[in-house]
């Protein structure tokens, strides 16, 4: 049984941070891109952050540009998001996923990725 599971959400105050973490099991990832979603109540789910299956070349939501971080290692089969400076409207679902097929580089569409996590919550107070 694939299984990807997120951990690290939970309530901060505006411009903190919050490290999510995505570990696999079932299964290696480590041919796979990795990517980060999340879903506010009453949106679509939308793009945050992807990562190679090398662990380079993140790929960002304009939103969350030089505050959240991507990476991955591949030992531990887990993929984290650092999330700094964080604003209420980063207040969603975070899920992980993982890409259809082996050696492509990320993609920001969902339709690209058919493993998913449960989601956590992240809640950014004001």
């Amino acid at each position: 049984q694939v299984q990807l599971v997120e951990s690290g959400g939970g309530l901060v105050q505006a411009g903190g941070s919050l490290r999510l973490s995505c570990a696999a099991s079932g299964r290696t990832f480590s041919d796979r891109a990795m990517g980060w979603f999340r879903q506010a109540p009453g949106k679509e789910r939308e793009f945050v952050a992807g990562i190679s299956w090398r662990g380079v070349s993140p790929t960002y939501a304009d939103s969350v540009k030089g505050r959240f971080t991507i990476s991955r290692d591949n030992v531990k089969n887990t993929v984290y998001l650092q999330m700094n400076s964080l604003k209420p409207e980063d207040t969603a679902v975070y899920y992980c996923s993982a890409m259809k097929s082996p050696w492509s580089p990320p993609s920001t569409r969902e339709a690209s990725y058919d493993q998913w996590g449960q989601g956590t919550q992240v809640t950014v107070s004001s």
